[in-house]
């Protein structure tokens, strides 16, 4: 085991500070309710910087070239080793897999949808997750209530493209996947070493067919530095965020928090991309946040490793 430093925090095994120490250091002081905001908030914009892209490099070539630098970061952050189990390496490859998907999938959506409705209808798959198996009647109200949300996104107010829905739908199905994925995870892989590599698996997925999409589009100099704060707002960031927020606070205080996501993606996408939402989808974003507010409060307490947690929800769309 790595020796405790004076801060409390230890060293990676190769001596150098690992990631949660280092962020320990630079945000103790910080409150965890800030940090987590602050994390969605990164997350947001990141996801409306990927907007601004589209024009130039397609939705294809956006995924490409967030998971290429996130995938670099993380190699150089964590430095992972290759020497794991069998079993290990097919839940390395399976989580990027998924992570691969679920990117495309939501980055094809938001290239149909605003910021806002996006976000919204791919929440539902990780509070469907929360709801699967729950036994209590209250949970069954949360449920009707996130249904009664995509129903006002579909027939309400406002023009919602039939196929950015279903992408949206996938990227959610995805994102459930990837919870249940991610816990494997934490079980086969220790620190970072399973997310960096499964990040790598997923830029395998994804950089080949945003290359074949956008060829030599991908390589110009203000592209590739957009790529490189795409990786920062919509990966690294968050994900340092959230893991010095989940040493501070329990998963399901975070998770509540957590919820105000498809609220603060709207409000993003209003002020920052100036998209307009009917009033009625304003209602399915605020029914969907209230459900995921609900399910997560009445969720059973369990103790859940600090990075673990955090990999559930940053990727959101990692």
């Amino acid at each position: 085991m790595a020796p405790v430093n004076d801060d409390g925090t230890r060293d990676g095994p190769t001596g150098r500070p690992s990631l949660t120490g280092l962020v320990g250091r630079g945000l103790g002081g910080v409150p965890p309710t800030a940090l987590v905001l602050l994390g969605i908030v990164s997350v947001q914009l990141g996801s409306a910087l990927a907007k601004q892209l589209f024009s130039e490099v397609g939705s294809f070539g956006t995924v490409a070239l967030r998971l290429f630098f996130a995938a670099a970061i993380l190699m150089l952050l964590w430095r992972p080793s290759p020497r794991m189990s069998r079993r290990a390496w097919t839940v390395v490859v399976a989580y990027g897999l998924t992570l691969g998907l679920m990117n495309l999938c939501f980055y094809l959506a938001l290239d149909r949808l605003p910021l806002g409705i996006a976000v919204t209808v791919e929440f539902l798959g990780p509070l469907t997750v929360a709801l699967i198996g729950s036994r209590r009647w209250l949970d069954a109200l949360w449920a009707v209530l996130a249904a009664a949300g995509v129903v006002l996104l579909m027939g309400g107010g406002g023009d919602v493209n039939l196929v950015g829905l279903l992408f949206a739908l996938a990227a959610g199905a995805c994102w459930g996947l990837y919870i249940v994925v991610s816990a494997a995870l934490g079980r086969h892989s220790t620190e970072g070493n399973g997310l960096a590599l499964g990040m790598i698996v997923a830029a395998l997925v994804a950089v080949p067919i945003g290359v074949v999409d956008s060829g030599a589009a991908l390589v110009q100099p203000w592209v590739l530095v957009a790529g490189l704060g795409l990786a920062l707002l919509s990966s690294v960031i968050p994900y340092s965020l959230d893991l010095e927020a989940l040493r501070k606070m329990p998963p399901r205080v975070f998770g509540i928090l957590m919820s105000l996501e498809p609220a603060v993606a709207a409000l993003i996408g209003l002020v920052v991309l100036q998209e307009l939402l009917h009033w009625s989808q304003w209602i399915a974003v605020l029914c969907v946040v209230v459900a995921s507010v609900g399910a997560t409060r009445g969720a059973r307490p369990e103790v859940r490793p600090p990075d673990l947690a955090a990999a559930d929800h940053q990727d959101r769309r990692d």
